[in-house]
């Protein structure tokens, strides 16, 4: 008798092929997927009548720039999505990343789901990550007049700029950042018996 994970795994490996290369960890199934296949895959699983993932939990964008403390050496931006299949109860991460650093780019799923259009909006603004073909692809979180994306692990801590309301001109203006960097060391708070009954 199959369990529900490795139910899950051949209805993927059957639907989707030599496509995606799958990882299983803690019980979760990860699904990645090249930058050329993304939108074609993601069509797939919501359609495939095995898999029916009619649901986008979540899209958000990652920065690989530091991790593994440095020693990572793939793509710096990637896209991960989470997918439910009401039907079947079933959940799948899927992560395409993006091939130009300089210009993250992949295809927009609000075409498949329409649930994904402030998902993307949001990976847009913050880290900057293009998705191809979405319609209204604009700021979500920040200023329209903000530079640069702040959750990439590059963006200054403080920012560049800050706005305030200049009651002379009876408007926002923007001015360099004036806020002075200092270091905070947390207060701890040590007790000799803390958990223990």
């Amino acid at each position: 008798m199959t369990t529900h994970l490795e139910a899950l795994q051949g209805a993927l490996a059957s639907a989707l092929g030599e496509r995606v290369a799958t990882t299983v960890a803690l019980g979760e199934i990860t699904l990645v997927v090249k930058a050329d296949d993304y939108h074609a895959v993601m069509q797939t699983l919501r359609d495939n009548a095995a898999l029916g993932f009619d649901t986008l939990i979540d899209l958000c964008g990652v920065d690989y720039s530091t991790y593994g403390e440095g020693t990572w050496e793939g793509p710096r931006f990637a896209a991960v999505t989470h997918l439910l299949s009401v039907k079947h109860n079933w959940r799948v991460r899927v992560r395409v990343f993006c091939p130009d650093d300089d210009m993250p780019l992949v295809q927009s799923v609000t075409d498949i789901w329409r649930a994904a259009n402030w998902y993307e909006r949001e990976a847009f603004d913050l880290y900057g990550i293009l998705f191809e073909g979405h319609s209204d692809l604009r700021r979500i979180l920040t200023d329209y007049g903000f530079i640069g994306h702040p959750f990439r692990k590059d963006f200054p801590v403080s920012g560049y700029v800050e706005m305030r309301y200049d009651a002379e001109q009876k408007r926002v203006i923007y001015q360099p950042v004036t806020i002075e960097p200092r270091e905070n060391v947390p207060r701890v708070i040590r007790e000799e018996k803390y958990g223990m009954k």
